[in-house]
């Protein structure tokens, strides 16, 4: 086997995107690969919640204002069923009781937009990097 067959075998962890801007998306989706993450992106909470193998992932990347439902209504949603996992919410109208009400149903931080696209992997990464607290895998 050669190095770069075992690079290809590493297992990355899996991050879940959910921004409804398409050009955002696509950004944040590179961005986080790059970091080394498998990136699965939807442009709406419904479509997340419709794939089965979302529970597998680690971290979540979701945007607060969205059609449909937001980035708050996803995350209630995950835990709802169990998911266990690492999550930043990304908004562009931060606001007191946006990040209370945020915090209260498990995400990590708040991220206020327009941000330095290494702070949100960095972030990302470092979340990842410990086990989320009060949640068992």
């Amino acid at each position: 086997m050669n190095n770069q067959s075992a690079r290809v075998q590493t297992p990355r962890q899996r991050i879940l995107l959910v921004e409804d801007d398409a050009g955002v998306r696509r950004s944040l989706q590179l961005l986080l690969q790059a970091r080394g993450l498998d990136v699965r992106a939807y442009a709406t909470g419904d479509a997340l919640l419709l794939d089965p193998t979302a529970r597998e992932a680690a971290g979540l990347v979701a945007d607060y204002r969205m059609n449909g439902l937001d980035g708050l209504d996803v995350l209630a949603r995950l835990r709802e069923r169990g998911w266990p996992g690492r999550a930043l919410l990304i908004t562009a109208f931060p606001s007191a009781e946006l990040a209370a009400r945020a915090k209260a149903l498990g995400y990590d931080a708040v991220i206020e937009k327009p941000f330095r696209q290494n702070s949100l992997a960095d972030a990302m990464v470092g979340m990842l990097a410990h086990p989320a607290p009060g949640l068992s895998a």
